[in-house]
């Protein structure tokens, strides 16, 4: 399955992002929900071009998107796509991943989960 961001940039809107996280934030998991928050905050910023809002709409798009690789429904492993797609987005347009971005995502990240673990 070769991943086309165009095709699934049509299928991303903040408010069904916001939709998705809100239900399947815990299902998905901290790292799957931190990826796409970067996304969505690097989106979000002016400095950002358009060929790079392309990708991260189609990135979060196939996130958002019902029917994907491996559904989302499915135990353990049905978010495992849409990490890797959010992850080929991220190293795409990583330098749009400003300091701003990381700190509003932990903001948002330490609403939903609480404060991250402290490494040991």
């Amino acid at each position: 399955m070769k991943f086309r961001p165009q095709g699934y940039a049509t299928a991303y809107s903040a408010t069904g992002l916001r939709r998705k996280l809100t239900r399947y934030a815990t299902v998905a998991g901290r790292e799957v929900v931190e990826k796409a928050l970067w996304l969505f905050y690097a989106a979000q910023s002016p400095d950002t071009p358009r060929w790079a809002r392309t990708a991260i709409y189609g990135a979060l798009g196939y996130f958002i998107f019902p029917l994907d690789a491996i559904p989302d429904f499915a135990a353990v492993i049905g978010y495992t796509d849409d990490l890797g797609v959010l992850a080929a987005a991220l190293a795409t347009v990583s330098m749009y991943v400003t300091e701003d971005v990381k700190n509003r995502t932990r903001q948002s990240m330490d609403r939903w989960f609480g404060p991250a673990p402290s490494p040991q």
